[in-house]
């Protein structure tokens, strides 16, 4: 059960932030409206939120998850792979040592984006990237290792369609991973090895593979009824918001907060 979590407000500038889709540029105005009904959604999910004021010298610093990786034994500090967010985990820290003193650390020449790395239960998924390197991958391993957690690696390198391992799967709890049509195959998920239920996300609706257990719900951006549909006959409980404009910006539901 998650009970706080760590929120940015979306600076003006967003739209000067890194991006590999060409969607349009991002409305401020609904941005924060978008923004304030996430903050909403997980506070009706029972978490208290800390917020953090707009930090306009990062535009992408709203997009928090990509600074740490929050577990229930202890954080570690990321070290992102585009150098015009390498301030943001300064810009941060304070805000994670009030919950977490004791703080690991990714160290160059190691980088890594929290947006790759999937916790399923006690097993973490950490993904190569073209913003989380091998070096940063075998940091963090060594890190959960410290903590008694096992890790795998999942190479995503040559995937062209996304840009994190999490904007192409999800752990939602009761064992069931939700996960983008290109990557359910993929050894690493067997279902004999590891114990996972896979649900198929269809090409059409990939976006709505990064959606969010929060305690009894899951987030799950709208529009994308195949998604919702297979949640709900699974027996899962889906909290549709509106991301239209963090879509623009390679934004998905779980980049928007650190949860624990």
């Amino acid at each position: 059960m998650f009970k706080n979590a760590i929120v940015r407000i979306p600076g003006n500038n967003l739209a000067d932030g890194l991006t590999t889709v060409d969607l349009g540029m991002p409305r401020h105005d609904l941005v924060l409206q978008q923004h304030a009904a996430y903050c909403d959604a997980l506070r009706e999910c029972g978490l208290a939120i800390t917020t953090l004021a707009a930090d306009l010298r990062y535009p992408d610093s709203t997009f928090v998850e990509d600074t740490a990786v929050i577990t229930e034994r202890g954080a570690v500090l990321t070290n992102p792979g585009a150098p015009s967010r390498e301030g943001e985990v300064a810009a941060i820290r304070e805000a994670i040592a009030r919950f977490f003193p004791s703080l690991l650390e990714i160290h160059a020449p190691g980088t890594m984006d929290g947006g790759d790395i999937c916790e399923a239960e006690n097993h973490f998924f950490i993904g190569l990237s073209h913003r989380t390197n091998e070096d940063g991958a075998r940091q963090l391993a060594m890190h959960l290792a410290s903590m008694s957690y096992p890790s795998s690696v999942v190479d995503v390198r040559g995937m062209t369609s996304i840009l994190h391992l999490k904007s192409g799967i999800a752990y939602i709890g009761d064992n069931t991973l939700v996960v983008m049509e290109e990557m359910a195959d993929n050894p690493a998920f067997r279902t004999a090895f590891h114990g996972y239920k896979i649900l198929r996300v269809p090409q059409a609706e990939t976006y709505a593979a990064n959606c969010v257990r929060v305690n009894d719900r899951v987030l799950v951006p709208a529009g994308y009824p195949r998604v919702i549909a297979a949640l709900v006959a699974n027996g899962f409980t889906p909290l549709a918001l509106e991301m239209s404009e963090f879509q623009k910006m390679d934004g998905g539901l779980s980049c928007l907060s650190l949860r624990f």
